[in-house]
């Protein structure tokens, strides 16, 4: 490796958020590991000036470490960008993370040494760290996390995901990077962690921290959020043995069946035979109401934050049959 050739290159996805963006950036460039000795690759995948000129700005400020602005050539999506980021990074070691993180001033430091010292893996996740809610005028009394909030805490506990992985660039070569299907923010870092072990160990470093704040979100955020499930479909295809091991075990019953009920009944209503209907009905509207006391069970109780979970708990089912359906059609799987 030249004295010009930096050790790790820091990948980053970003979609027009300029302003997390640049939060993200400061907190790259507060990094205790030496300037020269890392380089970090901003990919626009929202292909917008704004964002450009953030980046220009920022690298302007400091001659290290190099900040290199790319644009994917065709296509869009975070796997995308994640490839064109990787492909252009000039380090044997890629650090992944996203423009909507704060990684810990240690935190490539401590990725870095750890990838050394265990030469063995081939990739590694960091930890991630969601900072709680306060309520307001309680100075340090956590609040109960909105549903949203609480999906984004998961981060602190899955097993791998690119706001905080290591990956050495000959591997990444190797398994040709990110599989581009997967259009959206969901189950792409998953299929890339399954097709990395295939290759060797994919160890892990609780001390290589990223903070990731919680978004604000509009209400119904978990009725858009269904979309996602077009792509476990194709996660499930390329891996179903996994899948049903390590991601959904089983398909969601309740969801089919609220479905059904409620599509059956009126065909029942009309043959004639109301009191079935209704009583079809009434399971249906039970099964919803136990889904939305579930997702409330730990999180806010909140008369704005209740009346979105019954809300969208009685759309929910019907837009994740609808995507899980589409997408176990589009990619030709047995997908429930």
């Amino acid at each position: 490796m030249s004295a010009s050739t930096p050790e790790i290159s820091v990948v980053m996805p970003t979609y027009r958020r300029p302003d997390l963006l640049a939060r993200c950036l400061k907190a790259l460039l507060a990094q205790t590991l030496e300037p020269h000795r890392y380089e970090i690759v901003v990919v626009d995948d929202g292909k917008e000036d704004r964002c450009r000129e953030q980046v220009e700005r920022i690298a302007a400020m400091t001659p290290q470490p190099t900040i290199m602005y790319r644009r994917p050539a065709v296509g869009r999506g975070p796997a995308v960008a994640r490839n064109a980021g990787w492909r252009a990074a000039r380090a044997p070691l890629v650090a992944f993370t996203d423009d909507d993180t704060m990684p810990d001033p240690a935190w490539l430091a401590r990725g870095l040494a750890a990838m050394r010292a265990n030469p063995q893996w081939v990739a590694a996740a960091g930890q991630v760290r969601v900072p709680p809610p306060l309520e307001l005028g309680g100075a340090d009394r956590p609040a109960r996390p909105t549903d949203h909030e609480l999906m984004t805490r998961g981060l602190e506990t899955a097993e791998f995901v690119t706001a905080n992985a290591f990956v050495r660039r000959p591997v990444l070569v190797a398994i040709e990077g990110f599989d581009e299907r997967f259009l959206r923010a969901w189950r792409e870092d998953s299929d890339l962690q399954f097709r990395l072990q295939a290759q060797g160990p994919v160890g892990r470093i609780d001390d290589a921290l990223v903070w990731h704040p919680v978004r604000p979100e509009r209400w119904g955020v978990s009725l858009r959020q269904q979309r996602n499930v077009f792509f476990d479909a194709l996660l499930y295809r390329k891996h179903p043995a996994i899948y049903r091991a390590r991601v959904r075990p089983v398909p969601p019953w309740d969801y089919y069946a609220i479905v059904a009920l409620t599509v059956a009944a009126p065909f029942v209503e009309m043959r004639g035979e109301p009191r079935a209907a209704a009583l079809m009905l009434a399971a249906a509207l039970l099964l919803v109401l136990r889904i939305a006391v579930k997702r409330l069970r730990r999180t806010s109780l909140a008369p704005s934050h209740v009346c979105e979970m019954l809300c969208t708990s009685a759309a929910i089912p019907f837009l994740s049959v609808y995507w899980r359906l589409r997408g176990a059609w589009h990619f030709r799987t047995p997908f429930l």
